[in-house]
Order: structure tokens, then C-alpha cells, then sequence
């Protein structure tokens, strides 16, 4: 379970702090071209998204590899978990693909669980 749990870990870190970057670094115009979504939200509220995707990723990680506030890791994976939520409403609502996001969400929560269930 560990090492599915890692991987899991992993994967979803690499994601958002991809992703996470992506948004921080990227001009509005460009971005919008395409992740659509982003054409109506105002440059500011695209690099803080950004930034808690990235907080995410380390959080995902960090605190479990260095057992310094292991309770740091789930709660960053329900975080995460809360902000795909959110996306795959978004992408439901423009008519997108929100697979990627819905499957984001089932990992994040299975994170979470994971570690609140067996105290990982």
C-alpha cells in the first residue's frame, strides 16, 4: 500500500506543480488561448490558482518524506481534492473535457484517505 500511496503522491505533485507553474508563469492572453476558463478571470486570481497548486504539490510531498508534520500531506490532498472540485465544474459548465479533473479528485481523495485511515 505504501508504495501505491507514493505513487499516487508523486503523480498527483508532479500535476500541480506542472500545472501550478504553468499558470503562475504564463501571461493571461496566452493562457486563456487554451485553458479557456481562464479568458474571464481577472491575471491576478490565475497566479494565486497557480500558487495553491503549487503549495499543493509540495505539500503532497514534503511533509511525509521529511516526517515534519506528516498531517500536512492529507490535508494538502483535500485541499487539492477541493480545488478539482471546483474544476471539473467549471469544465462541466464550458462544455470541456473534466475527466482529468474528476480523476485528479478521486486521487487526491484517496490520498487523503489513505493517510487519515491508516495514519500513513
Amino acid at each position: 500500500m505504501t508504495i501505491a500511496l507514493w505513487i499516487a503522491q508523486g503523480f498527483a505533485a508532479f500535476v500541480f506543480l506542472l500545472t501550478g507553474t504553468l499558470k503562475v508563469v504564463t501571461p493571461k492572453d496566452k493562457l486563456a488561448q487554451k485553458m479557456h476558463w481562464a479568458a474571464d478571470w481577472p491575471p491576478h486570481r490565475i497566479k494565486l490558482l497557480g500558487l495553491a497548486e503549487v503549495a499543493g504539490a509540495i505539500g503532497l510531498v514534503l511533509p511525509s518524506a521529511l516526517h515534519v508534520a506528516p498531517i500536512l500531506t492529507p490535508i494538502a490532498a483535500l485541499c487539492l481534492g477541493a480545488l478539482m472540485v471546483g474544476a471539473t465544474q467549471t469544465h462541466r459548465r464550458l462544455n470541456e473535457n473534466f475527466v482529468p479533473s474528476l480523476v485528479l479528485t478521486v486521487i487526491c481523495v484517496a490520498i487523503a484517505a489513505a493517510h487519515f485511515t491508516q495514519g500513513v
